[in-house]
């Protein structure tokens, strides 16, 4: 997993999971729709790597937010769109699942959001502290 030091730097949340990556994508996927939020895209990095000949560690990018939360945080800062939706790293880190993501204080931060609009970003930490719960 990346140094403590570098994820401090860059925003970066990293929480580990007690499942597999198949198992962690699916019940993310599951909890997200549970939510009412929607599931923008799965992308399996490692399958798509397999295709063109290369080899990548298990590495799935789950995209998913809510456009009515998102539209403001974009209409009132446009670039939030390079980080909006909200993405999840699901990736094995030498037999680990681990589950990595920007930490919403972050993305706050370097969009300068309001108090209000940093709150619509907030709930991705209850979220993936739910997912890798034993």
């Amino acid at each position: 997993m990346p140094d403590d030091d570098n994820r401090e730097q860059t925003g970066i949340t990293s929480k580990l999971s007690p499942r597999s990556v198949a198992e962690t994508v699916s019940r993310l996927v599951e909890m997200v729709g549970a939510k009412g939020l929607k599931v923008f895209a799965v992308i399996d990095q490692a399958a798509e790597a397999r295709r063109v000949g290369q080899s990548l560690r298990e590495t799935v990018l789950v995209v998913f937010g809510s456009p009515a939360a998102g539209t403001p945080v974009m209409v009132a800062a446009p670039l939030s769109a390079l980080d909006l939706p909200l993405k999840v790293l699901v990736w094995d880190d030498a037999g680990q699942t681990t589950v990595t993501y920007y930490s919403p204080g972050f993305l706050a931060e370097r969009h300068h959001l309001s108090a209000d609009l940093a709150s619509k970003l907030a709930g991705i930490d209850p979220l993936t502290d739910a997912l890798v719960a034993p």
